[in-house]
């Protein structure tokens, strides 16, 4: 019996790597004679830095950079070894940084905010020598069009006199020039993916500013301000001479971080979970496995949209391995999970309790339910 463990992490609760220890555990008290194999997920947002180093055994590598608006953070990257096909890696979350839980959004944030201190932890990545970086995009405070992630590499910023032009998205309508001599040389020699679930453009009507500033703090007249700034960025990152990607999918993603990676990183945007998915090399350890557990804190309607569960499902039925379901919240909302093909799906509190204890006790649950779903898979096999 060969059961494959691959989770996402229970947002507010548990991290993905201690999801599937808890699972296993579990499964080993129910059927010790079973193979279990750990393997955390996520879906290229938030928890994709743990999911990469659990699964790959790596480490992070804690550092002081800045946050969002400047002030000092300590924020850490991902360090996963070389190993046959696969360079050495970095993994960083623009999130730790860069994110939306520094600041209280409100209209002086979101146009101050800028993205240095993730150019920062990628800058520290290249130095450690790494040749291949995980971006993921997600959880932005920012909508500075990734400018200040490139100021952090190296690019120097600079209005119509020649002299570098203030942090933040507002600051970018008054961009005139790049100067890209000092762009940090590991680039060069560096594969960048990086992971991302919009499609959105850099600016207009579905732009950044447009369709993610709100949830930054920005109110329509600070919409307007954002949107001419990334504006002009792609402007003049088009007459520098820059690939041009102001369209392309994505470019809005992460207040248009997505659209600096791809002119200044040369990175390739890929869906989160695919991301996550063939980097810990889930198809190769689902072939042959006689089953797949895997789930998150709430199970609902919106799994289908590229969430973990739903992705772990359509690989594994790829090589016709059943996949079990397990969550904090399983809705009513959750029928369509179960339409499209998972075996079951089973919530992991006991009964009637307070969110609270169901988040204090999560591991318990976690360890009981694998125990006794391996305990019922063992005597259905006979």
């Amino acid at each position: 019996m060969r059961v494959v463990i691959a989770p996402d992490s229970f947002k507010g609760s548990l991290g993905s790597p201690e999801v599937a220890a808890a699972l296993a555990r579990g499964w080993q008290l129910g059927d010790p004679d079973a193979e279990v194999v750990r393997l955390p997920m996520a879906d290229g947002g938030e928890g994709t830095l743990d999911a990469l180093v659990g699964s790959l055994g790596g480490e992070v590598v804690t550092l002081t950079v800045e946050d969002p608006l400047g002030r000092p953070v300590e924020a850490g990257y991902g360090l996963i070894p070389a190993a046959p096909g696969r360079p050495r890696t970095a993994v960083v979350e623009m999130a730790a940084a860069s994110g939306l839980d520094h600041v209280d959004p409100c209209p002086e944030s979101a146009v101050a905010a800028s993205t240095y201190g993730t150019g920062q932890l990628i800058a520290a990545a290249l130095d450690a020598g790494v040749g291949r970086l995980v971006l993921t995009l997600g959880g932005s405070a920012t909508t500075d069009g990734g400018a200040g992630m490139a100021e952090a590499l190296g690019v120097r910023l600079l209005d119509a006199d020649g002299q570098p032009i203030p942090r933040g998205g507002a600051a970018l309508g008054s961009l005139a020039a790049l100067d890209l001599s000092g762009l940090h040389p590991g680039i060069a020699a560096c594969e960048v993916v990086a992971g991302c679930d919009v499609d959105n453009p850099l600016h207009g009507p579905r732009g950044a500013a447009a369709i993610f500033g709100p949830q930054k703090g920005a109110d329509a007249a600070t919409i307007e301000v954002l949107d001419a700034g990334l504006r002009r960025l792609g402007e003049v990152c088009s007459s520098a001479g820059l690939a041009p990607a102001e369209e392309r999918p994505g470019a809005g993603a992460a207040g248009g971080l997505g659209y600096a990676a791809m002119v200044f990183l040369g990175a390739e945007l890929a869906s989160g979970f695919d991301l996550v998915a063939d980097a810990v090399g889930l198809d190769e350890q689902v072939a042959g496995a006689d089953l797949v557990i895997t789930g998150e804190g709430r199970l609902d309607a919106q799994s289908l949209a590229g969430k973990t569960p739903i992705g772990v499902l359509r690989r594994a039925q790829r090589h016709g391995v059943p996949v079990i379901a397990v969550a904090g919240d399983v809705t009513e909302g959750a029928a369509p999970a179960l339409e499209a093909g998972m075996a079951a799906a089973f919530t992991i509190v006991p009964g009637p309790v307070s969110l609270a204890d169901a988040v204090a006790d999560a591991e318990a649950h976690l360890e009981r339910i694998g125990r006794h779903v391996a305990g019922v898979w063992r005597a259905a096999r006979g």
